[in-house]
């Protein structure tokens, strides 16, 4: 496919994407983004990975962050949004390592950000069914979209995607803020982002299969899915947070090097 366009007026973009052993995918994935948004660079987290992945990165023309350990996907976002702003972008774009997200779908996300902090690629909201999610993975979703959606006073049909892109005054709160624990990179996180006084908005998305290596949920565990979801949305609501951004951007374009630290 040919690239797409994705400059947009007073935007300055990276696009992170967090791995942990995704030496696999990797490679394909970050030409897949080169080539989809050219003007655009790619910064690759890598979270604490064993294998190649870094340098199967670095290979295919990423940046990247190395993680001395694994802190999931919130630690490994964190990382990014804190390299972001401190190095002068206005908006961070997260990419997963393992080819289902459509990075020709990323300039439609931008486009939205001059009506919102946070724009979610979600992949319910056209009303096709082409991504099949089913028992309790699919309750837990349902429940915390509806929720989320009345806190945002807006509507949400995938509050848990992890394609979207983070800009305004979302991306300092999120660089000091963002949390780490299992879905706080998306629950906990819209939560605190609301309570920051961003907006929140989304674009449809497709889902398209992994291109390899290991699903974070198989089917075995939804039931525990559900309910570590529900005890997240609520620990989210009850839990008091200082939202105040502690870092402000740096307009820095110096380029990453290897080793260097997310502090």
């Amino acid at each position: 496919m040919a690239a797409v366009s994705s400059k947009t007026p007073d935007v300055r973009a990276l696009i992170v994407v967090p791995a942990w052993n995704e030496q696999l995918t990797v490679g394909d994935t970050v030409r897949e983004i080169r080539a989809a948004t050219p003007d655009l660079p790619v910064l690759v987290v890598s979270d604490g990975s064993t294998d190649r992945t870094a340098h199967v990165a670095r290979e295919a023309g990423a940046m990247v962050l190395e993680l001395p350990f694994n802190l999931g996907v919130g630690g490994a976002m964190r990382a990014g949004f804190r390299y972001a702003v401190r190095h002068g972008y206005t908006a961070a774009v997260q990419v997963d390592a393992d080819g289902q997200h459509d990075p020709n779908e990323v300039p439609r996300l931008l486009e939205k950000l001059d009506e919102a902090d946070i724009v979610i690629g979600a992949r319910f909201s056209d009303g096709t069914d082409d991504y099949k999610v089913r028992g309790p993975r699919k309750w837990a979703m349902v429940v915390l979209s509806k929720v989320l959606s009345t806190l945002a006073k807006t509507k949400l049909t995938d509050a848990t995607s992890g394609f979207k892109v983070t800009g305004g005054r979302a991306l300092p709160v999120f660089a000091e803020h963002y949390p780490v624990e299992y879905l706080g990179d998306t629950v906990e996180s819209l939560v605190i982002a609301l309570r920051a006084g961003c907006r929140v908005a989304q674009v449809p998305s497709r889902m398209r299969p992994r291109r390899g290596g290991t699903p974070s949920h198989r089917p075995i565990k939804s039931a525990i899915y559900l309910f570590r979801a529900g005890f997240a949305l609520v620990l989210a609501l009850i839990r008091r947070w200082d939202v105040s951004p502690l870092v402000e951007p740096v307009p820095v374009r110096a380029p990453i090097k290897e080793g260097i630290s997310s502090d």
